[in-house]
Parts: structure tokens; sequence; C-alpha cells
């Protein structure tokens, strides 16, 4: 890995833009807190959020007012990133399961994928030293929390 700083919050921005572009009609709230920096491998990083992104875009689709938010906060005096929608969510207790390959916690016929996501963005954080977890509930969104410890 190319350890470096990571200029997250501008990746995020670049990655919800090419959404955009892609779906130019689709109504998004997005906020994407300035400043937020990680050290890491900036492709990697890029794939892994980029599909945690995908994710809350994909799973919000279906609300009229779409939102999505990229923040960190630092809990126990670490930096936890994370990204939050107000999409489909699922139920709680089959959260372990998501970051499995081929796991999905929604129907084909809702929406799309294979279930490859998040199992790669996990593999990414670990590979930085780091753990992701998520909250969520059925029909109340979905927030996708991780931690980065590379040196």
């Amino acid at each position: 890995m190319n350890i470096e700083n990571v200029d997250l919050s501008s990746m995020a921005t670049s990655i919800v833009d090419e959404f955009h572009k892609l779906d130019p009609k689709r109504k998004v709230m997005i906020s994407i807190q300035p400043g937020i920096y990680a050290h890491g491998d900036r492709f990697l990083l890029g794939i892994a959020l980029g599909n945690l992104l995908h994710n809350a875009w994909k799973f919000s689709s279906k609300r009229e007012l779409a939102e999505i938010e990229f923040n960190s906060i630092i809990s126990n005096n670490e930096q936890v990133y994370y990204v939050r929608d107000n999409g489909a969510g699922f139920n709680q207790k089959y959260a372990k399961k998501l970051f499995g390959i081929f796991q999905r916690m929604h129907k084909p016929s809702e929406f799309s994928g294979i279930g490859t996501g998040l199992a790669t963005a996990k593999r990414i954080i670990l590979r930085h030293g780091g753990d992701i977890w998520v909250e969520t509930a059925p029909d109340s969104g979905a927030t996708f929390y991780w931690t980065i410890r590379s040196e």
C-alpha cells in the first residue's frame, strides 16, 4: 500500500458529482463535511468510500428527497468516519451478515447489485487496520461507521 494523507472530503465530493451526472434529475440533499482526512492508500480508500457512498445513493433512491451525509466524529480518542442516508435500511440483527460477499438485505428486484460492495469496503478498511459497522432500521436509513489506523 502507498500510505499518504488523503482528503476524503474532496474524494467524496468527486464521487457524488459523478453520481449526479448519471442521474441529474434526482433530488438528493448531500452534506459533505470539508477537511476530513485519513492516512491510507488513496486508491483503496477511494474504492471503499465509493462503495459506501454508492450504497447510500442506491438505497435512498426511492425517497422523494434523498439525504446523504459524509462526516466524521471523535469517539474514544479515535476518528470515526461515517456515511449516513435516509434510505431503505434493514433489520439491525442482520448487520454482520451484510459485510459478507454476495450478501444482500433486499431483493434484486428492489435494488440492483450483486452484494460485493460492502464486503470490498470491509476488506479495505481491515487492511488499513480499522473496523466497520452499521446502525440501521427498516425504512429508517443506515449509517456506516469506520475507522482507519494505518501508520
